[in-house]
């Protein structure tokens, strides 16, 4: 039987994490077109099952990311749902604006649970699955990993942390096959985006409120559908991102410059506006 083009995303089987709205919402309907068999996962359960109609998942999911047996069964469920699991894109997020100093720890605290345990988590669930020669696992980092801007400070951890997931899980699956990518994005033209920069703060700072302002998010998931189906090492969008990568050290101390003259007033506003986190969260975080 003749092996299948390495770029070849029929039939493959796909769980996607965060799939109710921006990145994960349209990569599941770009992979649905390329004929991938797809499980979702999510916080929003009628978004979820909106773009799980649309796109004829096998199965969809209400999932607390944050915790860890609730993503193994998750994880699970699903691949029973495909008879079993070829890749997984760990995109479920969080993003808030947070001082260091006087903000609220809580946005902190979430944004790592969500973040980074949650792609933990989906990693570790996921891992025993993709453990073959065909098997992929996809861990969505950001540019943030990479510079650090001000008030994102919590958002940047988390995703230096998922970046520091990618890589190490890269080395302990290589033996069974499997590969492993980080995706690095900018500023994309999503809810997560619009909601994050549209603060007080945010406006007081100006354009040194991000990296690049918002980028159109359908090219970003061309480059995340190519990357998928070639099993990337790294994925970036917009393709500038992938210069900044290894000139990280030179470019954060460009971006503090470039943000003092506006910093102040921008944090003084941060700490009093409360602006909370781009997406809703459960009441109870803990069980």
């Amino acid at each position: 039987m003749p092996r299948r083009p390495a770029e070849d995303l029929a039939g493959r089987r796909v769980l996607i994490t965060g799939a109710a709205r921006g990145i994960g919402a349209a990569l599941a309907t770009r992979l649905a077109r390329r004929g991938a068999e797809l499980a979702l996962t999510g916080l929003e359960p009628e978004l979820l099952e909106q773009v799980a109609d649309t796109v004829g998942a096998a199965m969809w999911q209400r999932c607390e990311i944050a915790h860890a047996d609730e993503v193994s069964a998750s994880v699970d469920d699903a691949a029973r749902a495909l008879g079993g699991l070829d890749i997984v894109v760990a995109n479920a997020g969080v993003a808030g604006q947070l001082p260091l100093v006087g903000g609220d720890p809580r946005i902190m605290e979430r944004t790592i649970q969500v973040n980074l345990l949650g792609t933990y988590y989906t990693l570790r669930a996921a891992g025993p699955h993709i453990a073959h020669e065909r098997g992929y696992a996809l861990a969505i980092s950001s540019a943030a990993a990479a510079v650090h801007l001000p008030l994102l400070g919590a958002y940047s951890a988390s995703k230096a942390g998922v970046e520091a997931l990618g890589n190490t899980l890269r080395s302990e699956l290589r033996h069974t096959g499997a590969r492993v990518g980080v995706a690095y994005f900018a500023e994309l033209d999503t809810d997560m985006t619009s909601r994050g920069f549209s603060t007080r703060a945010a406006a007081a700072l100006g354009a040194q409120g991000s990296l690049s302002g918002a980028s159109p998010l359908e090219p970003a998931i061309d480059r995340v559908e190519r990357g998928i189906a070639r099993r990337s090492r790294r994925i970036v969008a917009p393709a500038w991102v992938g210069a900044v990568l290894p000139l990280r050290a030179l470019v954060q101390p460009v971006m503090e410059t470039y943000a003092r003259r506006t910093l102040p007033e921008a944090l003084r506003i941060a700490r009093e506006e409360n602006a909370g986190l781009t997406t809703d969260q459960p009441t109870s975080t803990s069980r």
